[in-house]
């Protein structure tokens, strides 16, 4: 089956379920970020079940490119609007414990740059979750991916 196409060099999704590293599920995140006063911010949500730290993350979706979908999961997540870098600025992994029916729940996400524009009045999730813009230190702090906590730390805008 054929989970992606390469179309003028770029990865666009034909499935949402891609397998990676044998047997990982592919997700997308947005590293919504913006600078204030020559300082880097980043967006963090809360995850609708445990009220966790992270970052807007979600399913590759059938016909767009895997940046275009994490831009996606922006607006959905947080009525975030920006620009997406085309290429992953690294990814991460994680397990998680509370799938349904004992489905596999590992992932590994692939992690895009969101140059921050604006927010919606209105989004899908609004209400369901808290957002609030930090440094890349206090980001850091708050996620539990150790790999996320070192792209956060890493990651330098062009």
């Amino acid at each position: 089956m054929v989970q992606a196409a390469d179309i003028n060099g770029t990865l666009v999704a034909a499935d949402k379920k891609i397998v990676v590293d044998g047997d990982h599920f592919l997700q997308v995140a947005a590293l919504v970020y913006r600078l204030q006063k020559g300082a880097v911010e980043f967006l963090l949500i809360t995850s609708r079940g445990t009220g966790r730290w992270i970052i807007p993350k979600g399913w590759p979706m059938p016909g767009r490119t895997l940046s275009q979908a994490a831009l996606q999961e922006a607006y959905e997540e947080a009525g975030v609007r920006g620009i997406a870098e085309t290429a992953s600025i690294g990814s991460y992994q994680y397990t998680k414990t509370d799938m349904p029916g004992g489905e596999n729940g590992n992932f590994s996400v692939d992690v895009f740059a969101v140059l921050y524009s604006h927010q919606e009045k209105k989004w899908p999730e609004r209400g369901q979750r808290i957002f609030e813009w930090v440094t890349p230190e206090e980001a850091a702090h708050r996620v539990v991916e150790p790999q996320l906590k070192k792209l956060l730390l890493d990651y330098r805008p062009r």
